[in-house]
């Protein structure tokens, strides 16, 4: 980096050479992507030969502190940015495979967000499996904690869901696990069990022995008896449906990226990305000759 400008060096703890060259190339394929964080350059320690990554800065405010004074349209803002990263990774025929807080930078003054960390990302095949020992406890989707392998990219819709029940009901994190089994027990306590032995069923999975015991039976959660005083005002009709078709058993049943864009819940930002980009927008000055162009809205 020559012109002065604020780099982040992430320097890659010794793992398979493999691993090291998968989060490179993925990178690379990303580059330019919407809100995906910009690798400048591949390094290499001239002592141990440890590679280093060379990324953007983004002056980023901790995320405990910024959740608790983020507004309504402030969490629909940024998630709204934050899908726009996951539709392009999607759309390349990747899995980030551990969205959460802490991956998500952002420049609150500057109202920017950056997805970080392809550590874990892996390139989408069909039909293939895949390792379930992903993503971070919290934020895991049902599929990885009961074993399923031939997950998709819904496994990150599942975490962003989190990250919005965290955000717009005030706890964090929303599901709150003492380890992978206790997880999915917190998850059934507000989905509800029956609907997980459905889930379970259509899929032909095996629920490992060890829920025998801590399991117990459950009904279904209306979302709504997670607002109070305190949070009221950052939920809404529109919040609570669209959290509703992300956090689901199936992961055949959540929204994608694409379509978590186009829901109600986003309105007030498309309108108000709209009416920017028409201010910004020079307007197009027809050709010479040509059939006179407007400004496109």
């Amino acid at each position: 980096v020559t012109n002065n400008e604020k780099g982040v060096v992430k320097i890659l703890k010794p793992v398979k050479k493999k691993k090291i060259k998968r989060e490179i190339k993925i990178l690379e394929n990303l580059r330019g992507g919407t809100n995906i964080i910009t690798l400048q350059a591949v390094v290499k320690d001239p002592v141990s030969r440890t590679p280093a990554l060379v990324f953007e800065h983004v002056n980023n405010t901790d995320f405990k502190e910024l959740y608790q004074r983020l507004t309504d349209f402030d969490i629909r803002y940024y998630l709204y940015e934050l899908l726009k990263a996951l539709d392009y990774c999607h759309s390349m025929g990747i899995m980030h495979r551990d969205v959460k807080p802490h991956n998500v930078m952002i420049d609150h003054e500057n109202r920017k967000l950056r997805l970080i960390d392809w550590g874990l990302a892996e390139f989408y095949h069909p039909g293939q499996e895949y390792n379930v020992r992903v993503a971070s406890r919290y934020f895991k989707a049902p599929e990885l904690l009961v074993d399923y392998q031939m997950y998709d990219y819904s496994l990150d819709m599942w975490s962003l869901g989190c990250m919005l029940a965290s955000m717009i009901f005030r706890k964090e994190p929303f599901f709150h696990g003492h380890d992978n089994y206790d997880q999915l027990v917190r998850i059934a306590k507000v989905l509800g069990t029956d609907e997980l032995f459905e889930y379970l069923e259509k899929y032909h999975i095996q629920l490992d022995s060890r829920f025998n015991d801590i399991l117990g039976r459950h009904s279904r959660k209306r979302w709504e008896r997670f607002v109070h005083s305190e949070n009221q005002q950052l939920v809404s009709g529109e919040a609570l449906d669209f959290l509703d078709k992300l956090l689901r058993y199936d992961h055949m049943e959540r929204l994608t990226a694409r379509d978590a864009m186009a829901h109600p819940y986003f309105y007030p930002v498309v309108k108000d990305q709209s009416r920017l980009h028409t201010i910004v927008s020079p307007p197009l000055t027809p050709m010479m000759g040509s059939i006179p162009i407007g400004v496109v809205e």
